[in-house]
């Protein structure tokens, strides 16, 4: 499967590999509907943010990662680029980040 391409999905929500991979396996995972980041994470009802996280963890397991990371960066300082709400889901060797 090449990099940016869809590895899985469910409504409203997709997974893609980062084109710019951190770790051995490095995903992103991406609501459709559209928050800058995670600090409007009240803009989704209770139901919805719940069932955003349960697919982060469905997406780890679907790449068959047991112990992995979830990381979110909030704003310019924190690291955040792409301002549209992702999770990043990274397992295996990791590279650059603090432990």
């Amino acid at each position: 499967m090449r990099e940016g391409e869809h590895v899985h999905s469910a409504e409203g929500l997709v997974a893609v590999r980062d084109i710019n991979p951190k770790a051995e396996t490095h995903l992103l995972v991406i609501p459709e509907r559209h928050v800058d980041s995670f600090r409007e994470i009240s803009e989704f009802p209770d139901d919805e943010a719940k069932r955003m996280l349960e697919f982060v963890a469905e997406t780890a397991r679907a790449a068959g990662l047991e112990d992995y990371r979830v990381v979110v960066n909030v704003g310019e300082g924190g690291g955040q680029t792409i301002f549209h709400l992702h999770w990043h889901v990274l397992g295996g060797r990791v590279w650059g980040l603090a432990g």
